[in-house]
């Protein structure tokens, strides 16, 4: 049995034009990510010969599966 207030509701309609910037957003975040999770060895950083972002998510990338030495 429906509550009362739940007949003939139907879900708000949100625009693709609001949503698409979140999207962006998130894909964005997503390979930032994984750039410093899976592909930042240290050595070979975009940011330079520091190997701080490596040894800081180092267990992530074994929990995740990637190889790292």
């Amino acid at each position: 049995m429906t509550s009362p207030s739940a007949v003939g509701t139907r879900p708000a309609a949100i625009p693709v034009s609001e949503t698409l910037p979140w999207l962006i957003g998130a894909v964005l975040v997503g390979l930032l990510i994984y750039y410093f999770i899976g592909i930042d060895e240290g050595a070979t950083s975009v940011f330079g010969n520091s190997t701080a972002v490596h040894e800081f998510v180092h267990d992530a990338r074994h929990f995740l599966g990637f190889p790292c030495h």
